[in-house]
């Protein structure tokens, strides 16, 4: 029998284009000081959870706060370029708001999450999530019995939420993937399971000006 692997599924922190509302996607924003607070205090969030391993997606809002992370917890940060953010294509750099004037079309498709929707360069979701869902049990199976620590992308959580809940990539969201949030996977050896999610707890404190 296969021992289950501890799975922390974490968003980066805050970016000045989260604040802004504008498509990161592959676009490398780093963190703002909001952001950066943020991830200290999911740092201190997690170091007594016996982490065995952290790793991250190559972007640097994603990489810098896995750092802090492994500050913390004496771990280095592994990069895995399959943890990126969906690719948007030509959206990316926009804001939601100038999306939905400038391009009507795609601002309908991506609201509707159309799974085979591939904004102009970019990647539809039916390809996103076949990169990042086997991307992560690659990494939770080399860990079994232990705990490990993934930061990555609002997309990315998404993806995981969906595949251990079982619902469609288009499937209207009711779930939260705020920046620097603790949520909690189990896998099994087979699949996700969804032991917690969106624990913002060691957030309440106000935040300093971005």
């Amino acid at each position: 029998m296969i021992e289950p692997t501890r799975v922390f599924a974490l968003r980066h922190g805050q970016t000045a284009w989260n604040a802004e509302l504008r498509l990161q996607g592959h676009r490398d924003a780093p963190l703002d000081g909001v952001g950066r607070w943020q991830a200290a205090r999911l740092a201190q969030a997690l170091v007594d959870e016996g982490l065995a391993a952290i790793y991250s997606s190559d972007l640097q809002r994603a990489h810098d706060t896995a750092l802090a992370l492994g500050a913390a917890c004496g771990l280095p940060v592994q990069a895995d370029v399959a943890l990126r953010e969906r690719s948007f294509g030509h959206l990316e750099g926009l804001t939601h708001a100038e999306i939905e004037e400038r391009l009507p079309d795609d601002a309908l498709r991506w609201r509707r999450r159309e799974p085979a929707y591939s904004p102009g360069g970019g990647e539809s979701l039916i390809d996103f999530a076949a990169r990042c869902v086997p991307a992560v049990a690659r990494l939770a199976a080399a860990h079994a019995g232990q705990a490990i620590a993934v930061v990555a992308h609002g997309g990315v959580l998404d993806c995981l939420y969906r595949s251990a809940a079982g619902l469609a990539l288009d499937a209207p969201r009711a779930w939260a993937l705020r920046n620097a949030a603790v949520n909690r996977l189990l896998f099994n050896g087979e699949g996700f399971v969804v032991l917690g999610w969106d624990d913002d707890r060691h957030l309440l404190a106000p935040a300093p000006p971005g």
